[in-house]
């Protein structure tokens, strides 16, 4: 088996020597923190990808692509046509029904912009992904949740019927869908996007699904795009897809929208042709690599069966040495829902494991109050580290408790 680390050490906890080869804001926010929070792994990408970019440097080949110059789609606009059909099985009919943006935070800001007018309901599952959140609030909209429930054994999930009675008092515009689910962790099952769909149908929703950990799925679980379920269901999605999470690429800013409803596109070619920029040339070549390359599938699969031990890892850590935080197994995404409500440390517990006694580890956290409601007394853990790094973290919150 292959160490993803590739020179970090799945063995390796020396958060000086982490922090050194990784100069991004995930362990530079809180200096000497051991970091846990925004969601990127400590995992080099996968070496083919590294190649390509270095060819791509190296032939000094970074000026105006031919594809941007031709208002073409980049290679990888196929390349993700592609590896939808042989990853999930959804065909894509039309690669001219995708468009290339920089993220997918761009892409939900856009669908709401042009589809929402101040005071429309959005349908959005909480807890939230923050900037879906922040996209809502932009746009003058309505929000309407659908709150996650707490089931035993030990995992969430979402009322329907619950939804639907709301919707029969509040009407809607959008169903916003963050599918695997962020913060939770949760595959949505087949039988629950038809019901979705079926909602979205008979109450004229656009659907608007972030799609970006539909790579990082564990056990049995497996991604099913909800626009794959029929014709009539893609006609009135916007699905968003990414390869920064599974792939780790998010600085190199490269993201792609399939836009089903016909009304979206004509909105999106109105729009001034440069107003949503254009993507970056490395981020283009670093996603058909992804999408394209076997060593890139082969570093995939390594990483999520390294990743699917974590989840295990953290569950049995947190039993063991911190049995009053509860949470659910991640079923999907390398990130963690932990209800740590009966430490009693008030809304954000995040602040106590970021600010420690003298002598202590600091632990920077996901607040769980930024994902709005059903975050209080909660926060979000990025498990996508060294083994002996998760361990670290998971013993200093527990010192946290008992100091």
């Amino acid at each position: 088996m292959i160490s993803p680390f590739d020179g970090i050490g799945a063995g390796d906890d020396d958060v000086a020597r982490v922090a050194e080869r990784r100069r991004g804001v995930k362990w530079h926010r809180t200096p000497g923190a051991l970091a846990a929070w925004v969601a990127d792994m400590d995992i080099p990408p996968a070496g083919i990808i590294r190649q390509r970019l270095h060819e791509l440097i190296g032939r000094g080949d970074v000026g105006y692509p031919q594809w941007a110059a031709a208002h073409s789609g980049s290679p990888a606009r196929d390349a993700f046509v592609a590896w939808a059909s042989q990853r999930w099985g959804w065909s894509i009919d039309d690669p001219h029904d995708l468009v290339e943006l920089c993220d997918v935070v761009q892409g939900i800001q856009m669908s709401l912009w042009l589809c929402t007018q101040p005071g429309d309901g959005v349908v959005v599952h909480t807890p939230a992904y923050p900037p879906m959140l922040a996209a809502i609030e932009a746009v003058g909209a309505r929000r309407i949740d659908l709150p996650a429930r707490w089931i035993e054994p030990g995992a969430w999930t979402f009322d329907l019927d619950e939804l639907e009675c709301r919707l029969a008092e509040t009407p809607a515009r959008v169903l916003l869908l963050c599918h695997p689910h962020n913060p939770t962790g949760r595959v949505f099952p087949v039988e629950e996007l038809r019901r979705l769909a079926d909602l979205a149908e008979r109450h004229d929703l656009l659907i608007v699904s972030d799609e970006i950990h539909a790579d990082l799925t564990y056990g049995q679980r497996r991604h099913v795009p909800i626009a794959s379920l029929g014709p009539e269901v893609a006609a009135r999605t916007i699905t968003l897809h990414s390869p920064s999470k599974a792939f780790n690429l998010a600085g190199l800013r490269y993201a792609i929208a399939h836009v089903g409803p016909a009304r979206v596109r004509e909105r999106l070619r109105a729009l001034p042709n440069h107003l949503l920029g254009a993507v970056n040339l490395a981020g283009a070549v670093a996603a058909t690599a992804a999408w394209t390359e076997a060593g890139a599938a082969t570093w995939l699969d390594e990483v999520v069966a390294h990743l699917d031990r974590q989840r295990h890892l953290l569950a049995d850590l947190l039993t063991e040495h911190l049995p009053m935080v509860r949470t659910a197994l991640p079923e999907a995404t390398y990130l963690a829902w932990l209800d740590a409500r009966a430490l009693g440390w008030g809304a954000d517990p995040s602040e106590r494991w970021r600010h420690p006694p003298p002598g202590l580890d600091a632990v920077d956290l996901s607040p769980g109050t930024d994902f709005g409601p059903g975050g209080v007394g909660f926060v979000r853990l990025n498990f996508a580290t060294s083994a002996a790094l998760l361990e670290r973290i998971v013993m200093a919150m527990a010192a946290h408790h008992t100091g």
